[in-house]
């Protein structure tokens, strides 16, 4: 890097903060932070939701996989996202968007005390914020080993450098600034991602290859394939359950989006324009990394280093900039609507439990408890970063694909399914049960039967035992012991039907009584 590219970097990290500081403006109170109030247009929404699913993970972990395999990155990863998506169009977005405007909560998680009991939305509460330690932790080192290549900072440094301004953005501007920053950083991403495109296009017919006679590169043989190595039919199948989950709101700040439109059907216009970019826009990204073997030699055994390589080699300066800064934003997009997620969590669903003072918040103690929880966030996330190539977690990839993947599915399962009408019958007693089932398989899959087994647990097996335990006792445990009161069964009722057209009032007050009580 040189001048020019640092000013571009710079640059970035000022209109950042200087959105935060707009956004300041437009929050008044804790639904303001936490879900823009329903006010936010149903397409900012769409690429909002979109652009936080992203991270430098994806130009680290899965560029390292697209150079050893190929194609199968994106059938394997942005495929089974986009299909997910879709599906959750009609079957999450609509229904999670009532969670605001017909129960009136802040939290994605906030109607599982009505729809289940106490306990099991404080064991969701809980085991899905430490999770998203975990989770946000690995993008924060993924973004920091490139920040490392480009710059020579340390890696520590690297994560410091990149929490720090996220936290100030995201802290002072909630939900509003994430989604104008992410639409901002998808700006940033397109003219970064075409720029990358055009120059590896150029460089490979200086070499006199063609834009598909590549695939017949000796270094590419076999990477036109959809399905390699561990990547098998089976794992791919998996996937597609996990991202269904997932990117629909099991991973809670993608249920944001869909709270934060004015009504049901913008969440779902929002949910396809999300689904069309997953689907399309990726190719543009991953091409590239397909074509990298042919461009370059990693210098790492998994090849995570090989996109940060080759940008260094193509792109002129000024250019190479622009494309560090989009490294910037797919990771801060996902790690400040995290941060924002996990502060509704803490602040609406776990610290009314915890604390009689928080039971009484109003609307500037809570607006306060929101911002401290949020740094709080980044700031433990930031040091499990620091962990992330410790043994106990081995690599970046693996802390995202094993244990995101395998540890979402049990928590996702029981606020997902317990949307729809056709699991009414599943109350606190299967939840809990799939949830500690699900967590446990994961445990025993991972560990102490991998270590007994040659070789070890196949990946596809790591990721989806725990979310096939979770689902087939949740939808057993409904029919054989069924738990669907009055009082549930009208919390499910409202969000599966469209409001009668009367106000809507305030959200209620973190601690009330009965959510979404008139």
């Amino acid at each position: 890097m040189n001048s020019l590219d640092w000013a571009v970097l710079i640059g970035y990290f000022g209109v950042m903060v200087a959105i935060g500081v707009w956004s300041h403006k437009r929050v008044d109170n804790v639904s303001d932070f936490f879900t823009a109030g329903g006010k936010m247009p149903w397409w900012l929404s769409g690429i909002s939701h979109h652009m936080s699913g992203y991270s430098a993970v994806m130009f680290t972990g899965y560029a390292g996989i697209a150079y050893t395999y190929g194609v199968t990155s994106f059938i394997t990863w942005s495929f089974p996202i986009a299909l997910g998506i879709a599906i959750g169009s009609k079957l999450f977005a609509p229904r999670i968007n009532r969670l605001r405007s017909r129960l009136h909560v802040a939290s994605p998680l906030e109607y599982l005390k009505n729809r289940y009991d106490l306990p099991t939305q404080q064991a969701l509460a809980w085991s899905g914020m430490l999770l998203k330690i975990v989770d946000v932790g690995a993008k924060w080192a993924a973004i920091a080993t490139l920040l490392s290549v480009f710059t020579g900072v340390s890696l520590n440094q690297g994560i410091l450098i990149t929490g720090a301004i996220t936290a100030v953005y995201c802290t002072i501007g909630g939900l509003w600034a994430d989604a104008l920053t992410e639409l901002g950083q998808f700006v940033i991403q397109l003219l970064a991602g075409l720029s990358m495109f055009i120059a590896v296009v150029v460089k490979l017919n200086e070499k006199n290859i063609g834009f598909l006679g590549a695939w017949d590169e000796p270094a590419l043989h076999g990477h036109e394939k959809p399905l390699v190595g561990p990547y098998s039919t089976v794992f791919l199948l998996a996937f597609l359950f996990i991202k269904l989950f997932e990117y629909n709101g099991g991973m809670l700040n993608q249920a944001q989006r869909y709270m934060a439109t004015g009504t049901a059907h913008q969440a779902e216009r929002s949910a396809r324009l999300s689904a069309i970019l997953w689907l399309v826009w990726p190719v543009v990204l991953f091409f590239p990394m397909w074509m990298s073997p042919l461009l370059v030699r990693a210098q790492k055994p998994d090849g995570s280093d090989s996109y940060a390589l080759m940008t260094e080699q193509l792109l002129p300066h000024g250019l190479l900039g622009l494309v560090i800064v989009g490294f910037f934003s797919h990771t801060m997009a996902m790690c400040s609507s995290d941060a924002n997620a996990i502060a509704a969590v803490f602040t609406r669903d776990l610290a009314p439990v915890l604390s009689a003072r928080a039971r009484g918040w109003g609307e500037r103690s809570g607006l306060i408890a929101a911002r401290v929880t949020t740094v709080v966030f980044l700031g433990l996330s930031m040091a499990v970063a620091t962990q992330v190539n410790s043994p106990a977690f081995k690599d970046i990839i693996t802390v995202v694909i094993k244990w995101v993947a395998g540890l979402m599915g049990p928590i996702a399962i029981p606020m997902m399914l317990g949307l729809l009408r056709a699991f009414r019958r599943s109350g606190p007693t299967a939840a809990l049960t799939s949830w500690a089932a699900g967590l446990l398989a994961f445990w025993l899959v991972n560990y102490p039967i991998s270590w007994n087994v040659d070789g070890g647990v196949p990946l596809q097996y790591q990721v989806s035992v725990p979310l096939a335990v979770s689902l087939v006792l949740y939808v057993l445990i409904g029919y054989l012991k069924p738990e669907d009161t009055p009082e549930r069964l009208a919390v499910i009722e409202k969000v599966n039907t469209d409001s009668d057209g009367t106000a809507v009032p305030a959200p209620a007050k973190a601690g009330d009584g009965v959510v979404g009580a008139p």
